[in-house]
Formats: structure tokens, sequence, C-alpha cells
């Protein structure tokens, strides 16, 4: 229901920015506050590439980490090791972009798309940890016994009998990631480099749906500028609704079984 409130109060308020550019508010570059000319396409494009690239970055880590916490270590040291990763969400994400600031910034060549996504690859690697990790464990037993009574290795038996059953349950987990990275404002903000324009390189600038509602919503100078924004917050609103929906069924069709 307060969901429903929300997207209800973001249409009322993004009405006047849909009235003036129409749907091509979404394939427009332009950006002009002084003008009001306003186009999303370079918020949604690096909202998206961060992303991206944050997920090609935790995915591996993550779910070999997951894999080794869940199948491989019996150390009794292997819980420790997976608190210190699940304490990677408690960090401020504010913590992460001054981090991102004095350290990883000038290693990469100063703030840029690049840099953007491996801030977000670090906050979305103890999700993805910890929720396949659960999902793994999660898979009966007797598959398991089964697979090695028929004499698979223990790496076929977990090809066969764990990764199968648990793989709508890893994909859940990493979509709830990318949910994060979507929404992510603070960290990205700080290390971007917060420039309007799309280009190939990921070593250049960029901006996000977030950031720029962070950055430019108090300084907002007209009505249409207002309202744009807040239609930008509807576009990343309903977009990680979508995406964090898919992934809670999908995780859920894993996990809510063993129940």
């Amino acid at each position: 229901m307060l969901l429903l409130l929300l997207l209800l109060l973001l249409l009322i308020k993004s009405s006047l920015g849909f009235k003036t550019f129409g749907f091509g508010f979404f394939f427009s570059s332009a950006w002009d506050p002084l003008h009001d000319v306003f186009g999303a396409l370079p918020f949604i494009y690096g909202t998206i590439m961060s992303s991206l690239i944050a997920l090609l970055i935790a995915l591996p880590l993550g779910l070999s980490c997951s894999i080794y916490l869940a199948e491989i270590s019996h150390s009794k040291f292997k819980e420790h090791i997976a608190t210190m990763i699940d304490l990677l969400a408690a960090i401020p994400s504010v913590v992460y972009g001054l981090w991102g600031i004095f350290v990883l910034a000038p290693a990469l060549g100063g703030p840029s798309l690049l840099t953007g996504g491996v801030i977000l690859s670090i906050m979305l690697l103890p999700t993805i940890t910890a929720i396949s990790r659960e999902v793994i464990q999660a898979v009966p037993h007797n598959l398991r016994e089964s697979a090695l009574a028929l004499g698979a290795t223990k790496w076929e038996t977990f090809k066969l009998a764990v990764f199968g059953p648990a793989l709508s349950g890893i994909v859940g987990a990493v979509i709830l990631g990318l949910g994060r990275a979507l929404g992510e404002t603070m960290a990205v903000t700080m290390v971007i480099g917060n420039r309007p324009a799309i280009s190939p390189s990921l070593f250049a600038p960029a901006y996000t749906l977030a950031s720029v509602i962070a950055n430019e919503f108090a300084e907002a100078t007209s009505e249409v500028n207002l309202s744009v924004l807040v239609e930008l917050g509807l576009i990343l609103l309903v977009i990680t609704v979508i995406v964090n929906g898919i992934a809670r069924i999908l995780v859920w069709k894993t996990t809510g079984h063993k129940k």
C-alpha cells in the first residue's frame, strides 16, 4: 500500500516533466537547467554501466567465496571469514566514497565510470556471498549423498547435485545485488565524476540516476527542473522494484522449498 502511494506521489510530481518532454526524455542526452532542457539517457547509461561493471567484478568473487564457505572449507575459521565479509555491508557508503576518493580514484586515474563500478562491486560482495551461501546450504544433503553413492567426484557432485538446484537462488542473489547497485547514491556520487555525458571509455566521468537527484534536487531552479528530477526518481524506483521482486522470487524458490 505504501509503495502504491509513493508511486502515485511520484507520478503526480513528475507529470509536468512528462508533459513537457514526453517519451523523448528517455532518449535525449541534453541537460541544461538554465534553459529547462533535460534528457535522462546519460543517467540511465551511467546507472546501468556502473552496475554491470560491479557485477562483473563481484559475481565471480562472491560466488567463489560462497562455494568455498558452504562446500569446500571445513575449517573452524570459516565462520569468521563469513563474518568479515558480512561486515563489509555494515560500512557506511560515505566511508567507501572517501576511500574511493583518496585511494581508488588516484590509482585508476581519477573519478570515472570504472571507479564507481569498482566501489559498487565491493559493496555488492557481501550480498552476493551471503545469499548464495544460504542458497547452496539449502540444497538437501540427500542429493549430495546420492551423487557420491553413484561414484561422482566431489566436483561432479557439486556441479550436478548442488549447483543445478541452487541456480535460481544464486541468480536471485545476483539480481538482488544488482538492485542495490542501481540505487546506491553517496559512494558512487563521490567517485564517478558526475558529468551528464555518454562516453565509450570506462575512464571517463559519468552520472547515475541516484547521483543526479542527490546533487541537484536542492538546487532545482524551476518547476520543470524539479519535475524531471522526480521523474528520474520514478524511473529508478520502478527499475529497483522490478529487479528486487524478481530476485526475491528466485531466492524463495530455492530456500523456501527446504522448509
